[in-house]
């Protein structure tokens, strides 16, 4: 195959993409396939090979805002106009967050007639989006943790936020963003006194941020691919919290996959995943993060369409467990992805 993979963006998971990029434009190389690797926040400029080789680990914390104001998302439709693209079989989405995994890029894809990896345009859309999430999950029957919404310029009271959150869940709850991955702009949040740091630190990121009760206990993770949901991944974080730091650091988190559960509560979490995803109208591959409380009960976060492809990415993790390699598991989410666009043909 021919295959385009766009990688880096002008999300605050820029970093992120660029080594998840760099991981598939060479692991599909091993497999064989021609690759052309494209940043679209630069337009269409093939990546050099020593650009990809020079690409390292992510950084521990995610970019600033500001510094992302200097990327246009206008590049990215100069990129998808190139004459190159109308001739590959597939582009390789590895763009995390905003317009990349929003909806925005999909549909311009699909009015350009190329085929693309992971959901489509609702789907995409749905996920990215939390509070649509949530909501969603809450009218399909998926546990999902309680929580409510907090918006910048009308929700800064602390002393308000800290009657709602005493209120309605109790200390500790999470902050984060509607609309970031990643775990961009997130906070365990344990008493009133932290309530301040943690509106500043996601408010830089979105003007509407969750405030979610935090479930004391293990995180898991279904990674799906086509319509079969792979073995559970367990994420051990040091400091207990699963955020940007522990994600992209190495020797930050310990993987077990498969995690070890009994084999009846692991089906159970399997399956509610792929209610999830379905839920959600996503399709071709992607992740669903769960929380299990020491009593067994699960509770789903949300999904990601377009989950991380690093050395620390759970999806390769999960599909290794299963006996596929790397290389392999690329050319499968390239190859649903073109199944799926010839049938949207039919």
């Amino acid at each position: 195959m021919k295959i385009a993979v766009f990688m880096g963006g002008t999300s605050a998971e820029r970093e992120v993409s660029l080594v998840s990029g760099a991981a598939v434009v060479q692991g599909l190389r091993q497999a064989g396939h021609g690759v052309i690797p494209v940043d679209p926040a630069f337009g269409y400029e093939p990546l050099s090979d020593e650009r990809i080789t020079a690409i390292a680990e992510v950084n521990q914390l995610p970019p600033r805002s500001e510094n992302l104001k200097s990327f246009s998302d206008k590049m990215i439709i100069e990129a998808i106009k190139a004459e190159p693209l109308k001739q590959v079989d597939v582009i390789f989405l590895v763009l995390h967050g905003g317009v990349g995994e929003d909806g925005t890029i999909q549909a311009i894809l699909d009015l350009a007639g190329i085929p693309y990896t992971g959901s489509g345009v609702l789907g995409s859309a749905m996920a990215l989006d939390k509070l649509i999430t949530k909501k969603l999950f809450m009218a399909d029957n998926i546990p999902t943790p309680e929580f409510f919404l907090l918006q910048r310029g009308k929700d800064s009271d602390v002393s308000a936020i800290d009657i709602k959150i005493k209120s309605r869940m109790d200390y500790p709850v999470i902050f984060k963003p509607v609309r970031q991955g990643s775990s961009v702009g997130l906070s365990l949040v344990k008493n009133m006194s932290e309530i301040k740091s943690a509106l500043t630190f996601g408010y830089e990121y979105d003007s509407l941020l969750l405030v979610e009760k935090f479930i004391a206990g293990r995180e898991l993770t279904v990674a799906i691919l086509g319509d079969e949901a792979l073995p559970l991944a367990e994420c051990r974080p040091e400091s207990g919290l699963y955020d940007y730091e522990h994600k992209y650091t190495d020797g930050r988190t310990e993987y077990i996959c498969p995690a070890k559960l009994d084999n009846h509560l692991a089906r159970k979490i399997q399956e509610s995943g792929l209610q999830a995803f379905r839920t959600l109208n996503c399709n071709g591959f992607g992740r669903v993060d769960y929380r299990l409380d020491d009593n067994d009960n699960f509770y789903c976060l949300e999904a990601n369409t377009l989950p991380g492809m690093t050395s620390h990415s759970l999806v390769p993790k999960a599909a290794k467990a299963t006996g596929m390699d790397f290389p392999r598991l690329l050319e499968r989410i390239c190859e649903i992805a073109i199944e799926d666009f010839k049938n949207k043909d039919k």
